[in-house]
């Protein structure tokens, strides 16, 4: 059974499942849960999530497990700022300011890995390239940089259900996470981030439409992108 506590009170009852607000004050415990192997929910700045280290390898395994889902549907990445995209993607053929104009928010952005990221091989195996986000959130932007890792990161629900904008929603799933961290109903409804290909120099491909898609497609276009399959 899971329990909760508020603002004031300390953690009752079971260890796993335990439900806390998504505050600054309880980021720590976030943290230590992500660097022990443990799965936790976050709210995002779109969906609900599980999120995990993306370099523990049994947690990984460990949200599958959660979902439902097969290991041959890929997990994206969230990290804490910008600028840590390049440890884990090749950015190099992209323009200086596009992911400053983008980034952060409800974007995902697919990228080529490349031989220098820091990614374990273990995460989405035979794949060469990775969805990364940097959601406009401050609680999940904290416990990225505080974790020193790049999180995991999927939708909190069961694989093909869906999508979660408030914890009431995955309350089914509470008692295999460490933590559930409350931060109220999601005001963006559950079309989750828009999903954008750059792995191609000069190009974008829109792979999910999400929540933010005219907004992505003007920035990408202002940077001279064009949409892959239209002539120039």
């Amino acid at each position: 059974m899971a329990s909760r506590v508020d603002n004031s009170d300390g953690i009752l009852g079971d260890e796993m499942g335990v439900v806390l607000p998504a505050t600054k004050e309880f980021a720590d415990k976030a943290v230590q849960s992500l660097k022990s192997g443990k799965v936790i929910a976050v709210p995002t700045d779109t969906l609900y999530g599980f999120a995990c280290d993306a370099c523990s390898r049994e947690a990984v395994d460990r949200i599958y497990e959660i979902k439902g889902r097969k290991h041959t549907s890929p997990l994206a990445i969230c990290v804490g700022d910008v600028s840590d995209i390049k440890q884990y993607a090749v950015t190099d053929h992209l323009p200086d300011t596009l992911f400053d104009s983008l980034l952060p928010g409800p974007v995902t952005v697919v990228l080529k890995r490349g031989e220098s990221s820091i990614l374990e091989k273990s995460l989405n195996p035979g794949l060469d390239s990775i969805g990364v986000r940097v959601p406009d959130n401050d609680f999940i932007r904290l416990i990225s940089r505080g974790s020193r890792s790049a999180l995991a990161l999927t939708s909190a629900n069961l694989s093909g259900q869906p999508s979660s904008v408030c914890i009431k929603d995955f309350e089914n799933l509470w008692q295999h996470c460490a933590y559930i961290f409350d931060g109220g109903e999601l005001p963006r409804g559950r079309a989750g981030s828009t999903v954008v290909d750059l792995t191609n120099s000069g190009t974008y491909k829109i792979l999910r439409s999400g929540s933010a898609r005219e907004e992505t497609v003007a920035i990408l276009e202002r940077h001279s992108l064009q949409e892959q399959g239209t002539n120039s």
